[in-house]
Parts: C-alpha cells; structure tokens; sequence
C-alpha cells in the first residue's frame, strides 16, 4: 500500500522543543513499518488547502497504483488568524486566513481531484488546541495579550473556532462518503492530559502525541 500525505506541520512531524521547532521523522517512519505503507510525505510547515491545491493537482494528473491513499490533512492553519494585525486593531473585522466557505469548497475540490486519479481520499480531523499555551506563545515576543483577548471576547474562542473546522472536516467526509481518521476524538479520549499531548505552543503534538497519531492510524488499518 502506498499513501501520499497531503498535510501541514502536524503529519510532518514538527515539535517544538526547547524553543526551536524541529522536524522528527519518528512518526511517519513508525507508521510505515507498522501499517506496511509506503509513505510520500507532502506536509509542508504553515500549509493551507489553498497552497496545497496545485501540488493535488500534479499529482492526480498521474494515474495512482493500486490500493493508494491520499490524506488530506488541513484546517489548522487555515483557521488561523495574523495576531499581529489582530493586537494592532482590535475592535475591526478579521478573516482567518482561509474563510469557512472558501475552505470547504477548495476541500471537496481536493477530494474530487484525488478520486479522479484514481486514489483513496481520507479526512483527517484537528487534534484539539490548548487555547491558552497557544495565545501566551503567540504573545511572546510582544503582542498585547489584552489587546487580542478584547477581539476574542474569552481565550476558549480559539479552541471553538478551531473546533468548527474540525468539524466541518467530519461533516463533508460523511458527504463525501470517504474514509476519515478522527484524530480529534483520538485525543480527547485517550485517557491523557491534554498537557501532555501538545507542545509549550498549544497547538503541536508532542512525542507522545506524535505517538498516538501513529497508533490511531495503525488502528484504522488494521
């Protein structure tokens, strides 16, 4: 089996430690010798869907072997915001960088394109964020914490917002009738503190996160 991970730093493998993000390739390598893939690691660092679009594009233009999946894995970023301009005007209108509508609609092309090269389209869903490590990361060389709070209404309005693009993933993988790896719910019940899945920034899988994304993908092959 082969599978092409379309993806941002979350399937690349990115923590962050001791202050610097670094890239392990523990995961993906764990996954291939487990579930017998042949991996092709697409994920870029800040990826969104509409970056990824001409990479799927290429790509599905290629005919696909037999029994090929394609992941896609996006929403983290596309649902984030430019804190910056956020703390610099907080009581103006801001987008995300990829709206809801726009996000959906460049997901199902995503997906229609896949099929038409005759690959195995698979969702992947958010692992949930910890609301207040990501926004005192954000802060830390000098955003207004108030100032961003005063936009937000309350911190957990980043964790919800997240959460609804998450969301939306599962809701157009059951439209879409296409395989979803529900790594949202993976996290939320594995019986561990939250804490210790997701690195000091709130928003990337630790080691032992990264650990039971490999074996939530065994268990959905196995």
């Amino acid at each position: 089996m082969k599978a092409i991970i379309y993806g941002d730093s979350i399937l690349k493998g990115v923590l962050l430690e001791d202050g610097k993000y670094i890239v392990s390739h523990e995961m993906e390598e764990r996954i291939s010798r487990s579930c017998g893939l042949t991996i092709l690691n697409r994920s870029r660092f800040g990826c969104t869907i509409q970056k990824a679009m001409d990479r799927i594009r290429r790509d599905s233009a290629c005919p696909a072997g037999e029994k090929e999946y394609a992941v896609l894995e996006y929403g983290g970023n596309d649902c984030d915001y430019d804190w910056a301009a956020v703390a610099a005007s907080p009581e103006e209108d801001h987008l995300c960088r990829t709206p809801p509508s726009a996000f959906e609609a460049r997901y199902r092309e995503a997906v229609r394109l896949i099929r038409s090269g005759g690959r195995i389209p698979v969702a992947v869903t958010l692992p949930p964020i910890l609301s207040e490590r990501y926004l005192r990361y954000i802060c830390r060389d000098g955003l207004s914490r108030s100032r961003i709070l005063r936009w937000l209404g309350d911190v957990d309005a980043i964790s919800r917002w997240q959460e609804s693009y998450s969301d939306m993933i599962r809701r157009m993988a059951e439209e879409e009738r296409i395989f979803l790896l529900d790594l949202r719910s993976a996290f939320l019940h594995s019986g561990r503190r939250p804490e210790d899945l997701m690195c000091e920034d709130g928003i990337h899988p630790s080691r032992l996160g990264q650990n039971l994304i490999a074996d939530t993908v065994r268990g959905c092959l196995s």
